[in-house]
């Protein structure tokens, strides 16, 4: 086993050798110090007049994978990627993988978002169709809430029966989006938590993918986008649920204003 202490992007880790016996604890001082470590109870037995070595081994500096896995086993996993983890590393080390051939982990990023929003394409035509259906539809849903405006119950069946007139699934648009989704926190959390994109470049000046863009451009394009995007989709609900999905872009903007750029660059390009 082993015990670790993290800060973001490092780890400081005590790794007693595999084949000894301990117990591991960790405490917070009164002072507000935490201290952790291990109590060996594998005994070792120096007979009088003998010396013997006991050895551990500490490691402290980034959370870069290749240097992990070398280590004790399961010390990849200090790399906190959640409970979608599993999503998350094959995300990795396909991103790793297209930096090797890039050369620039920015472009890495851009690419890896293009070709999962590639492999995700037929949900997404099938979302967009299903939203197009809905929204040729829109006055005769209009039309059954003004008839039955008073009796929920008859209105539901009417719209159930138009439903199933016009061939609509309601939640059609809306099944694609959530399936993707998973994809996209754990691509998230990758960006997030990889020491690799420390210090990293990207071009102009974007020259640390792990800070924030100094001039908020990255921000204000993909707030732009999210405008953009909200225009040319079908507006559904009633005019206080569009005025609300309208803010939106705004407060992405001013949410992600403060993101690390790789995070933001990885939105824009999704």
């Amino acid at each position: 086993g082993w015990v670790a202490m993290l800060q973001h992007y490092f780890v400081g880790a005590w790794m007693p050798p595999a084949d000894s016996v301990n117990t591991f604890y960790g405490k917070t001082q009164e002072d507000g110090r935490h201290v952790l470590g291990y109590k060996t109870t594998t005994a070792s037995r120096i007979a009088p007049g003998q010396n013997a070595d006991i050895t551990t081994t500490l490691y402290a500096g980034p959370k870069e994978h290749k240097r992990l896995i070398k280590q004790a086993t399961g010390m990849d996993l200090t790399v906190d990627y959640g409970w979608l983890h599993v999503i998350s590393k094959p995300l990795f080390d396909l991103l790793q993988y297209i930096h090797g051939w890039v050369g620039n982990w920015g472009w890495a990023i851009i690419i890896l978002t293009v070709l999962i929003k590639l492999v995700f394409y037929p949900l997404s035509a099938a979302s967009y169709k299903s939203m197009a259906n809905m929204r040729r539809v829109q006055p005769k849903m209009q039309n059954i809430k003004e008839r039955y405006a008073d009796d929920k119950q008859k209105q539901q069946q009417a719209m159930m029966e138009l439903y199933k007139t016009e061939k609509i699934n309601p939640l059609g648009g809306c099944l694609p989006i959530v399936i993707q989704i998973p994809v996209f926190i754990a691509l998230y959390w990758v960006l997030l938590e990889s020491v690799e994109m420390r210090q990293a470049p990207f071009a102009l000046w974007i020259t640390d993918l792990s800070s924030a863009d100094p001039y908020f451009v990255l921000p204000v394009l993909m707030g732009a986008t999210m405008l953009v995007t909200q225009l040319l989709s079908p507006q559904m609900g009633d005019p206080l649920q569009r005025k609300v999905m309208m803010a939106l872009p705004v407060v992405f903007t001013v949410f992600f204003a403060f993101f690390p750029a790789g995070l933001v660059l990885y939105w824009v390009v999704q």
